[in-house]
């Protein structure tokens, strides 16, 4: 069976780490999106505050399957 994906870019955030922030895009998405299938990392940014990491930003591509009507 041949699918037809879209790709799209997202940026997500967190004060914790960048794993958080990938899980809290893809998590947001996941409420309007339908059929997520796999993510890659672009860019990892973050926020220093008094020489510590204070807040985490992940870029990343999500790819999912558009819905097939017959």
């Amino acid at each position: 069976m041949s699918h037809t994906y879209k790709k799209i870019e997202l940026v997500g955030s967190s004060p914790l780490s960048s794993d958080d922030a990938i899980k809290n895009a893809i998590s947001t998405a996941g409420q309007s999106l339908k059929h997520l299938r796999w993510f890659e990392v672009v860019e990892t940014r973050g926020h220093i505050e008094a020489g510590v990491i204070a807040h985490w930003q992940v870029t990343i591509k999500v790819g999912f399957t558009l819905e097939e009507h017959a």
